[in-house]
């Protein structure tokens, strides 16, 4: 068959270990996932009550989600003409690749970042141009540097995953003011929730300024609505209606808009979730500094940290003793892993599972 000849050379995405599968392979009774940023509190109680009614799945769902837009857009003080709803933002992001690259034009993001971004632009024939973080945060005036007359995307992450940096506010507005206004900057904000005031870089504010600017956002993440799938864009009408050709009319299951909208009206649930989380991560930085193990400043529900064998050395350590995290050389982050924030027990046991190989390399050190 005459496929593209770029997916030849190129592999699918690799789930990480499942827990039922970690669970049989090391003979455990409990395992503790984290390795995708999931919520560990789950999600708004309103949900349930609300998707346990839905029985007309015959039905195909409304594809301009109308009441989910409806509330976003109050809520967000944009116009309903202004967003875009994917199954989470992974498919919004091939939206744009679909739309915007093609062979002859390139795209410009950080190294490391988000890799579906480089994933998409590949499959549609555009050329990759990374540029390497500092000290774990972006680059801008490297991706501005790296800009030229064919490049059509820019991704910015912030927060970057896996870093966990943000953009500077300064920073950021200066970068738009600079950019050429034909290019297309794609700023996704998927852990946006966790971010404080003070680093809030309040872009929708500016969106009438900046009509190349893309604000990507998600329900998967602080939301906890991480397999239903939902994910949204905000951006000028003009932009929005292009991309709209490209997606899929239905794309949007009827359960996810409904779980989507009922989420989005539960402000408590969100701000005790997002509360309880920065006060786990921060014991858990102390406990990462009294072992002097080094991480990076995260605005998010993880930690990139470095480690003093391989990262997949640690992951299989971890893994062996019930814990499933990121080992960072498969995130282009080598001598890391990642470790989504998890329950205050959680999170304890996984300081005593850490502390016992801090004192195992210390003895192999002195040998």
């Amino acid at each position: 068959m005459k496929n593209k000849k770029v997916l030849d050379g190129m592999t699918p995405y690799k789930p990480g270990k499942q827990i039922e599968e970690v669970k049989e392979e090391y003979g455990l009774s409990r395992i503790v996932k984290l390795a995708s940023n999931e919520n560990p509190f789950g999600h708004s109680e309103q949900v349930n009550t609300t998707i346990s009614h839905m029985l007309e799945h015959h039905i195909y769902p409304d594809g301009y989600a109308t009441e989910l837009r409806r509330t976003a857009a109050a809520n967000l003080n944009v116009k309903e003409e202004q967003l875009i709803f994917g199954s989470g933002t992974d498919e919004i992001i091939q939206i744009i690749g679909r739309a915007f690259l093609y062979p002859g034009v390139n795209t410009v993001m950080a190294a490391p970042t988000f890799p579906q971004y480089k994933h998409s632009a590949r499959i549609e024939g555009a050329e990759v141009k990374e540029v390497p973080t500092v000290n774990g945060c972006l680059d801008l005036s490297g991706i501005l540097s790296a800009i030229d007359d064919r490049t059509n995307v820019v991704w910015l992450c912030s927060p970057n995953n896996p870093t966990g940096c943000m953009i500077p506010k300064d920073d950021f507005y200066a970068f738009m003011d600079k950019c050429p206004e034909d290019v297309l900057v794609v700023l996704d904000e998927a852990y946006y929730e966790y971010v404080s005031a003070e680093w809030n870089l309040r872009v929708l504010d500016h969106l009438e300024q900046y009509e190349n600017l893309m604000v990507l956002r998600t329900f998967s993440k602080a939301y906890g609505l991480a397999g239903l799938r939902v994910g949204y864009g905000i951006a000028s009408e003009t932009l929005i209606r292009k991309l709209d050709v490209v997606r899929g009319p239905f794309n949007v299951s009827t359960i996810a808009q409904k779980a989507a909208l009922k989420a989005m009206e539960d402000d408590a649930f969100l701000e005790q979730a997002i509360t309880r989380i920065h006060a786990i991560k921060q014991s858990f930085e102390h406990f990462l500094d009294s072992i002097g193990w080094d991480y990076f400043e995260s605005h998010t529900n993880f930690l990139l940290i470095s480690t003093p064998i391989s990262g997949e050395r640690v992951f299989q350590y971890l893994l062996e003793n019930g814990f499933i995290v990121k080992a960072g050389e498969g995130l282009g982050a080598p001598n890391t892993i990642r470790v989504t924030i998890g329950t205050e027990t959680d999170m304890q046991q996984l300081q005593e599972v850490l502390y016992q190989l801090h004192l195992k390399l210390d003895k192999e050190q002195s040998m």
